[in-house]
């Protein structure tokens, strides 16, 4: 299994205090809002806080966030995208002197 679809996971399980959910059984392309996960729009709130303090990712808008917390594969798949734009953001050129 993908690790950061594993962290994802376990941090969703953990932190969002889903004591009858194991981590293993969360479908990587099930909905993780309403019907799928059942998770509501305060957990939202704190799956954002986690993004930011766990892998340094911000969701900018509800849009934004629709797309990432679609599934666990999107929320991977965004996060991804999102640390690439961060190290490429930080690159520095090194000149010689």
């Amino acid at each position: 299994m993908d690790q950061l679809k594993q962290q994802l996971k376990e941090m969703i399980v953990q932190d969002l205090n889903l004591p009858n959910v194991k981590p293993e059984d969360i479908d990587d392309k099930a909905p993780l809002f309403e019907e799928g996960l059942g998770l509501d729009s305060l957990d939202a709130v704190e799956l954002v806080v986690l993004l930011q303090k766990r892998f340094g990712v911000q969701i900018a808008d509800m849009e934004e966030g629709k797309v990432a917390f679609a599934s666990i594969e999107a929320l991977a798949r965004f996060v991804r995208a999102q640390q690439g734009n961060i190290s490429k953001s930080t690159d520095t050129s090194v000149f010689a002197t």
